[in-house]
């Protein structure tokens, strides 16, 4: 046995901690997990930074961190730094990335400046101790334009951007260089899809391939999903998505500006509507509450806030929009921080009733 460090979480939250563990390179690949009746035990490699501990705690907000004893894992698993140790000046392995994004066989990583002449020889240790990576990319510049792309670096392996990820029992085909995708919403879109009853009509107002929409339809028996997206190829692996994890009598793909989308046919049809655009959501409150049934709904509403106070801003701001346009804002069903996105700002989801 051996003592580490330990992340202590109910059952239910055990797939989406083991994947930010990992994403956070915090996960000790050489112990085993702990099981109680309730609980599961995840080891951890070294104290988290305080913003990481801050990711751990929005994500998961019943964790607890103590120390316990844990069984070794029979296969020994290589770290990064420890690849690296003798390939970089010591100085510099300190400033190696904390997180990779593991989408399908593709690792994804931000290369600091200072490594930037050593990008290729930390592409190849990815692939080293990550051995189902195919792919190793590095972010070239950060996500812009109306379509939310950014361009990539292929730094090790084979020089592509398209993969298959599957995430909660879903399958998504995935092209990073033609449509925006992270994995780091994992937990919201089961999140959102748990909170969908049967029956509803939801409109996903900013689908890219389909996260939020074909989870929704997997999920439940009974559902109605008009998924939009503006960008010709989101939309086109959006099509394939729904084919293959055989929702397309549930969901309903339609290329197009969201806003021009529910003037045309979803007007006064949804029972609950997604927004996640950070950026301009905010812009499509109008269109949102025209979609709402005329008895009203729930939206889950998404935006880029700062500190000191970046939920209530968004709660406040997002309630002067509604009330705007006629409707009103009647309850919060939920406000919380998805995610740091930069040194003081977070993505907010705000899940809001409508009438």
């Amino acid at each position: 046995m051996t003592e580490a460090l330990s992340l202590k979480i109910p059952k239910k939250h055990a797939r989406e901690a083991l994947a930010l563990t990992r994403q956070l390179a915090l996960l000790n690949q050489e112990l085993k997990l702990a099981r109680e009746t309730d609980f599961i035990h995840i080891p951890l490699s070294r104290e988290p930074l305080s913003d990481q501990l801050e990711e751990l705690r929005r994500s998961l907000p019943q964790l607890e961190v103590a120390r316990r004893d844990f069984a070794e894992n029979p296969r020994k698993h290589v770290k990064l730094v420890d690849v690296l140790s003798k390939r970089l000046p010591p100085h510099l392995l300190a400033s190696l990335p904390h997180a990779i994004d593991f989408i399908g066989d593709i690792a994804v990583v931000e290369i600091p400046p200072e490594l930037e002449p050593y990008k290729r020889t930390i592409g190849e240790a990815i692939l080293t101790t990550h051995r189902k990576m195919k792919t190793v990319l590095s972010k070239w510049s950060p996500v812009g334009g109306v379509y939310r792309l950014r361009t990539f670096e292929a730094i090790a392996g084979e020089t592509r951007t398209q993969t298959v990820h599957k995430e909660h029992g879903c399958v998504f085909f995935v092209d990073l260089a033609k449509a925006y995708f992270t994995p780091r919403l994992s937990y919201e879109h089961s999140r959102v899809a748990m909170l969908v009853r049967e029956g509803e009509t939801v409109i996903d107002l900013f689908a890219g391939v389909g996260p939020f929409s074909i989870h929704i339809a997997r999920t439940h028996k009974a559902v109605r999903v008009y998924a939009i997206d503006l960008n010709p190829d989101a939309y086109s692996l959006l099509n394939k998505n729904i084919l293959v994890n055989r929702v397309e009598g549930k969901v309903t793909p339609i290329l197009g500006d969201a806003k021009e989308a529910v003037d045309g046919k979803l007007t006064g049809i949804a029972d609950r509507i997604i927004m996640n655009l950070p950026e301009k959501a905010i812009e499509y409150v109008d269109t949102v509450c025209k979609a709402l049934k005329p008895t009203g709904g729930v939206i889950h509403y998404y935006q880029f806030s700062d500190m000191p106070e970046p939920t209530e801003s968004a709660k406040t701001r997002l309630a002067e929009a509604v009330r705007q346009t006629g409707r009103r804002l009647t309850k919060i069903q939920s406000a919380r921080i998805v995610r740091g996105i930069a040194p003081f700002t977070y993505q907010v989801a705000v899940d809001a009733e409508i009438k």
